[in-house]
């Protein structure tokens, strides 16, 4: 990093939330952009592992996405009702969830209510899998 960004990463530590929240308006103004934009459109930070130590172990997932891969075509009004009961969706949301398999139906859900939904939803006529 050249001189100039690390003394501009360094006056960002420094600022409090306010003046953080401040300097938000301000780019976004200025630059006519949205910092919201990038965090809806599914845009995220995902740090780099470390690998110090070959040994280490390997932390157990919390949550899980639960995503709808396909089903059965004869079995689509159940897919579709299982759907709409476990997202709260109306008819056509859940429609067009459905048909646009693969989905995600469920984001960053624990393991056990990932495996609730799963089960449901196999029950339904739908493959589907946890990530």
């Amino acid at each position: 990093m050249t001189t100039k960004i690390e003394t501009i990463i360094e006056e960002l530590k420094s600022l409090t939330l306010l003046e953080a929240a401040e300097l938000v308006k301000q780019i976004e103004e200025t630059f006519d952009v949205d910092a919201s934009v990038s965090a809806s459109a599914g845009v995220g930070f995902i740090p780099a592992a470390t690998n110090n130590d070959a040994s280490s172990e390997v932390e157990e997932k919390t949550e899980f996405n639960v995503v709808l891969e396909e089903f059965d075509a004869s079995k689509k009004i159940a897919v579709l009702k299982a759907v709409r009961s476990l997202t709260g969706l109306g008819l056509k949301e859940a429609k067009e969830l459905v048909e646009s398999a693969p989905k995600v139906i469920k984001e960053n859900t624990s393991k056990e209510d990932a495996e609730e939904i799963k089960s449901k939803l196999e029950d339904a006529g739908a493959k589907v899998s946890m990530k």
